[in-house]
């Protein structure tokens, strides 16, 4: 693998660029085809005059940069938060065109975002800024172009903004231009719950992989945002002993099993997870690396570094978010064999009932709940099933495989297709 400067390992760019090379090289990869889809087909930086307020006018910046559309309109999220950079869009832009690769839907990957801090702004402000950055985006995006969807600080709401933007412009009501809405706007019912229904699918398969049993299963929980909270209360309901959940602003421990369903109503009231009474008060830090069978880092990048991976004493990781682990860790975790389930592959639950959103906003028709988790968790399955059969055939590891999946499965599309002149 190519070898990362400590000040590139947390660089999510370097990172996936480092895991491309690897799986690329393994599959010897066309040198021509490499050069296309090492980079990023578009990439697009606006900057966005908002009046806020107070009457003044604030000007932001946004990117949306799609990495690949072979196999199908650019898919991805958008996310708000002072820390954006266009080196995390790309990269979480190809890790969307990986992800969908694994779990064989025809999208090509796509990202968004705007530097701004979406704590510090109205819902004036923020509606504003997100029908300006929409608008300055109209002719990249669309159904079959580029469809977004909710990612960190954006919901139903934003998307619901957004598909209100684009069908003014339109003179249309357009539902298929994003997914992630609102039910009565065209969203899919279990889109909400499903990247963390995919998190608890992969689990229970890498414990019937590893022979290992759901009772007396520990699992601890980085986030409780949508995909950490959904992923605990998913496990907890089949079994799964959550004893642990780390967020943002403090940590919450309990050997016997957190009530998830207390704890989710206890936050829903207080806006914060501390002072919980059916745990005790843990340092967030400190709880990555306490013992347990399953962790799951389910909020943002580099979380797991080499800093503290030795320390890790989970037997399995599953990846909720995107980018939680270095390329350096991943080595160290290898090293530990730890049972990596890679984020291209566990928390792509998500894209794939977005896929199911975009197919039924474009065909009128709307399936029951049953039907959509049961679609989802045949999808899951097979992916998992794919990509351990990767790793056998190949003797590489889980992460190594879902890339060589993927961008085999990208590739042969691309050589298929030609090349336009």
């Amino acid at each position: 693998m190519t070898t990362l400067t400590l000040e590139q390992e947390t660089n999510p760019w370097e990172a996936q660029a480092a895991r491309f090379d690897d799986a690329a090289e393994r599959l010897n990869l066309d040198e021509g085809i490499k050069k296309v889809l090492r980079y990023p087909t578009r990439e697009i930086i606006v900057h966005i005059p908002v009046s806020m307020d107070d009457g003044t006018i604030e000007v932001f910046t946004g990117y949306r940069v799609q990495h690949s559309i072979a196999r199908g309109p650019g898919k991805g999220g958008i996310r708000y938060a002072p820390d954006v950079s266009l080196d995390e869009v790309r990269a979480l832009a190809s890790w969307m065109t990986w992800k969908c690769a694994v779990v064989n839907i025809p999208f090509g990957g796509a990202k968004g975002g705007v530097i701004c801090d979406p704590k510090k702004m109205s819902q004036g402000e923020l509606e504003r800024m997100t029908r300006r950055y929409t608008a300055e985006l109209m002719e990249f995006i669309g159904p079959e172009k580029d469809v977004p969807a909710p990612d960190v600080n954006t919901n139903e709401q934003t998307m619901a903004w957004i598909m209100d933007t684009y069908s003014m412009h339109m003179r249309q009501t357009v539902t298929s231009v994003v997914t992630g809405k609102p039910l009565n706007m065209g969203g899919s019912r279990g889109r909400r719950e499903a990247t963390g229904r995919g998190v608890s699918i992969c689990c229970d398969q890498a414990l019937k992989h590893l022979g290992m049993s759901v009772e007396g299963c520990r699992v601890i929980v980085q986030g409780f945002g949508n995909v950490g909270s959904n992923s605990a209360k998913l496990l907890r309901d089949k079994g799964y002993t959550i004893i642990g959940i780390a967020e943002w602003d403090g940590g919450l421990y309990n050997p016997n099993g957190i009530n998830i369903d207390a704890l989710l109503e206890y936050r829903a009231k207080h806006g914060t997870i501390n002072g919980f009474d059916g745990a005790d008060a843990a340092d967030k830090n400190d709880l990555l690396e306490r013992p347990c069978e399953i962790l799951i880092p389910a909020a943002t990048e580099n979380v797991i570094t080499s800093k503290n991976a030795e320390r890790i004493r989970a037997k399995i990781l599953c990846e909720g978010a995107n980018g939680p682990t270095t390329t350096i860790a991943d080595e160290i975790l290898s090293d530990k064999k730890v049972f990596v389930i890679p984020d291209i592959l566990a928390n792509a639950g998500g894209v794939t009932t977005s896929y199911f959103e975009w197919v039924q906003d474009r065909m009128g028709y709307f399936w029951s709940e049953k039907e959509v988790n049961d679609r989802l968790e045949r999808i899951m399955i097979d992916s998992f099933d794919d990509v351990l059969s990767y790793a056998t055939a190949h003797k590489v590891n889980n992460r190594t495989a879902a890339y060589m999946l993927a961008i085999d499965r990208v590739a042969f599309t691309t050589k298929q297709r030609g090349m336009y002149a």
